[in-house]
């Protein structure tokens, strides 16, 4: 079964072409990171009239590179939200019009949703799978830019959220610490990219755990700290002066002062997810439900230190408690991370059944309704 993927949630017009929900035969991204860089963050208007002029080439190059025409394709998926409305609206509206024209089925999906299966997806659309097919149940953390959640996914068809964001979600956190350090857009890569030469000891910031148990996630105080850090600093190097934007806090900061807060601020997002993701393993190991896999997924699962502490309290975990039969699953192809219409028309195919069928219209929603 061939689904067409479409995939406009924020500021990247995707399209792809996936056979049976993990062969990845297209997977086209129009970027508009560079459009979005001069303002420091996605623009809701700027990103939808980019969705219109670039909707339908991008459709024409998946089908294109993955050897198809109409009457190869047995669906059209497309996120329904949450995301931009603006935005959103331009995919559902496309999906809508080729539903009526070529006469095909909608199916709706949730963006989170997506990013959990692009974990089922092949890393090389002409490769055997290397590896088993993920097994349930699994205990999945997302980490994208407006989501963190903690889901214990016990089948495609059941999914529960045991924990979340209460105020700004890690990538949101990235961006705006990004910007208070005069790094750039987007933040996720940039900070990375300076924590390589810093000195992730050189700030003791604030990890924020919230009430004892809980597995939701707060960065808003981690961010103020920073801040607060970059004010101090900026004082300091000016003399005294009076600061007013970030461009001007973040204009006196040397390089290596900006390394090392980047460096130091990354190492308290990633400690507080991980730490939480194997609180919440142990918890349900407690309750008696034993996890066969854990998943990281969602645009923060490509930053290298996540991936590299994940695994180190993963195998912690199996060497400790004696569990040899946890899975680890990233996504293994990076691309598969950010958003994609990939993981789309994947997850499509896996709850086809369940998802909202229509036949000629999807209205979009920002609502976390799949869950």
């Amino acid at each position: 079964m061939k689904i067409l993927g479409i995939e406009t949630s924020c500021d990247e017009t995707a399209c792809a072409v996936v056979e049976d929900g993990v062969k990845v035969l297209s997977n086209v991204i129009a970027s508009q990171i560079d459009i979005h860089a001069a303002t420091g963050g996605v623009v809701p208007e700027v990103a939808a009239r980019e969705h219109i002029l670039k909707i339908v080439p991008v459709i024409e190059e998946a089908l294109s590179k993955a050897g198809c025409d109409w009457d190869d394709i047995d669906a059209v998926a497309v996120t329904k939200g949450p995301g931009l409305i603006s935005s959103l609206i331009i995919g559902t509206e496309t999906a809508s019009a080729i539903s009526y024209l070529k006469d095909k089925p909608v199916i709706s999906v949730h963006h989170i949703v997506g990013h959990v299966y692009a974990n089922f997806l092949r890393a090389d659309s002409g490769a055997e799978v290397e590896e088993a097919d993920p097994e349930f149940p699994a205990l999945i953390l997302t980490v994208s830019g407006g989501h963190n959640e903690i889901i214990l996914m016990r089948d495609h068809d059941d999914f529960t959220i045991l924990g979340e964001t209460r105020d700004d979600a890690a990538g949101e956190a990235f961006d705006k610490v990004a910007r208070i350090l005069g790094l750039g857009y987007p933040g996720g890569p940039v900070i990375s990219k300076a924590a390589e030469y810093g000195d992730r000891e050189a700030f003791k910031l604030p990890r924020s755990y919230l009430d004892q148990g809980s597995l939701d996630f707060s960065f808003s105080g981690l961010k103020t700290a920073v801040l607060n850090e970059v004010k101090a600093e900026a004082q300091r190097a000016s003399g005294g002066a009076e600061l007013g934007d970030y461009s001007q806090i973040s204009a006196g900061l040397s390089e290596q002062f900006k390394a090392d807060l980047a460096a130091s601020f990354q190492e308290a997002v990633v400690d507080v997810l991980t730490d939480k993701l194997i609180q919440g393993f142990l918890n349900l190991l407690e309750e008696g439900t034993k996890i066969r896999e854990i998943h990281l997924a969602g645009g923060v699962s490509a930053n290298s230190r996540l991936r590299e502490m994940l695994t180190s309290k993963v195998n912690d975990l199996i060497k400790n408690k004696h569990i040899l039969d946890v899975r680890l699953r990233f996504p293994q192809n990076l691309t598969y991370c950010t958003d994609n219409a990939a993981m789309i028309a994947g997850a499509a195919y896996f709850l086809r059944d369940r998802a909202e069928k229509a036949p000629h219209n999807v209205t979009p929603t920002t609502s976390f309704d799949l869950f």
